[in-house]
């Protein structure tokens, strides 16, 4: 059996657009990708909401992707594959950071996971990258998020440069889902359907590669 690890934020633990309680486990993408992988592979969620990369966050605690993401690795140990997507909480008005440090705070995140030893037989687990979606700055996020929605739209070339960078594979998620209308942050149920069957296609052809 092949283990893959979804690391990621509330879009990865399920966080529901319309009143912040969480999807069952097979609506959410990790519970998708599940069922299409099938028996020969374990999938392993480990979303966290308001997950930031590496930032800590003075009004959450306890929420640095930077300072668990060992610890995760070593206690699924040894793993195939690490899909990472993290980002959209870094875009929030306290950490006021430009597009280009999200993007640099994946990249030492992934730097981190290749060298982790946490892999077949010690190795290198394989790495698929995600962008996350473009934020709109609507609903009960809005003002959080203020300015965000435009850095979130440099995302996609930005994550994909990173991936080339780490020689790892991509995944551009707004070519799938968007975030809902409702929120602004989340994907909607029909996001996570298409993001789980999406990756299903993706993680398929990465194993026969």
């Amino acid at each position: 059996m092949k283990t893959a690890l979804c690391y990621g934020d509330s879009n990865t633990w399920g966080h529901r657009p319309e009143d912040g309680s969480r999807y069952h486990r097979d609506q959410r993408w990790p519970g998708v990708l599940q069922d299409k992988l099938g028996s020969e592979w374990s999938v392993i969620e480990e979303g966290l909401c308001g997950r930031t990369t590496l930032f800590d966050d003075p009004l959450m605690e306890e929420r640095n992707g930077k300072r668990y993401l060992i610890p995760c690795l070593e206690t699924h140990a040894p793993l195939d594959l690490v899909v990472l997507m993290l980002g959209t909480n870094d875009l929030k008005m306290q950490f006021n950071l430009p597009a280009e440090a999200v993007a640099q705070g994946c990249e030492i995140l992934g730097n981190m996971i290749l060298s982790s030893g946490c892999g077949i037989a010690g190795g290198a687990p394989k790495l698929l990258l995600l962008a996350p979606p473009p934020i709109i700055e609507t609903g009960c996020f809005a003002a959080s998020y203020a300015g965000g929605a435009a850095k979130s739209l440099y995302f996609a070339n930005l994550f994909r440069d990173v991936a080339e960078r780490l020689a790892c594979s991509f995944f551009d998620v707004a070519t799938v889902a968007s975030s809902s209308l409702v929120d602004g942050i989340h994907l909607d149920l029909d996001g996570h359907k298409a993001l789980g069957k999406a990756l299903a296609e993706t993680i398929s052809r990465l194993v026969l590669n």
